[in-house]
């Protein structure tokens, strides 16, 4: 079993709960460790902070925590579970499963522990979060600023029925690349994905095409295989460039994850929308965290990567970029 864990972010809150059950079975996938992270609340974090001032022998020594309790109970413990004097991180939870107790503001918490796993699970929301919103604010903060993949899960009222075009993805791990500023973590990340779940990895890249009086906006989702990009086939010119970029950038995945099959596909104009429409029936979306012009503490997160984790209706899990390359 691997020693970098997946970290499931909770809070006791149906959203959470989503994310709990896919970072399960992430780690199942990977072989690795779960660890469950709860920032504790304020008033939690307030009682810790007089309890230890004071010293007093007789307060008891575990903070109440009741999601440590939701936890408990659903992963296969209850109240009480576990043997031994104070409190056993892992009492309670199935073999592989930790939980910990974070203290301080939710971003800096997960991002500080965050620094030490395969990659961050949490939901779209969290508790105290409006319904209309379509992302909270410590998901967002967490995606833009952390050192580890963050895998963003949405709540059920995101889900939408797949259409003929979100069918072309079913199943698969779609990635967002552009040939040439995608970071190779990114594209390593998406194979990895695909790998371990033994699907197939679909590239997706947009290409800028002049306007023009006969543009058809909306036009069909196309993916083509590496044998279709023979020069007398279909295709514009500009689509046909893109999917050769692709394939030149794509070469050394390959070599690396050789029993990965690839999809290719170069869609016109807003690479956003089309990786929403994958996310109806994707297994996963991956995308990069920030344009490598950006410099790689930068809290702007990418318009592409902030676009799909609004509208997104499946996982999507945002890669950092990890080199500076300005």
């Amino acid at each position: 079993m691997s020693n970098t864990p997946v970290i499931a972010a909770v809070d006791g809150s149906e959203h959470s709960l989503r994310a709990l059950e896919w970072a399960r079975a992430e780690a199942v996938r990977h072989d690795c460790g779960l660890l469950v992270a709860h920032v504790l609340p304020d008033h939690a974090q307030l009682y810790a902070g007089r309890r230890a001032s004071l010293h007093d022998a007789s307060e008891p020594e575990d903070i109440p925590d009741p999601v440590r309790e939701w936890v408990r109970a659903l992963l296969g413990g209850g109240p009480g579970s576990g043997s031994g004097s104070g409190f056993d991180p892992g009492a309670g939870l199935p073999a592989g499963v930790t939980y910990e107790a974070l203290e301080g503001s939710v971003p800096e918490a997960l991002r500080v522990i965050g620094s030490r796993s395969r990659m961050l699970v949490m939901g779209s929301r969290g508790r105290g979060g409006f319904a209309s919103l379509l992302l909270g604010s410590s998901s967002r903060a967490v995606a833009s600023t952390a050192a580890c993949p963050v895998v963003v899960v949405p709540h059920a009222e995101r889900g939408a029925r797949p259409d003929a075009d979100a069918e072309l993805s079913s199943g698969r791990v779609v990635v967002g690349l552009h040939a040439a500023e995608t970071p190779d973590d990114v594209l390593t990340f998406a194979f990895t994905e695909a790998a371990v779940r033994g699907t197939t990895v679909q590239v997706v890249s947009a290409y800028a095409i002049p306007p023009s009086p006969n543009l058809v906006i909306d036009s069909p989702f196309a993916v083509i295989p590496p044998e279709g990009l023979a020069d007398e086939g279909d295709g514009v010119p500009a689509e046909r460039e893109m999917l050769r970029s692709q394939t030149e950038r794509l070469a050394p995945l390959r070599e690396r994850f050789p029993d990965v099959p690839v999809e290719q596909a170069a869609v016109p104009g807003d690479p956003a929308g089309r990786l929403v429409i994958a996310s109806r029936a994707a297994a996963l979306i991956v995308v990069g965290r920030h344009h490598p012009r950006r410099t790689a503490m930068s809290l702007a997160i990418g318009s592409v990567a902030h676009a799909v984790l609004h509208h997104a209706h499946g996982p999507v899990a945002v890669v950092p970029t990890l080199k500076d390359d300005a």
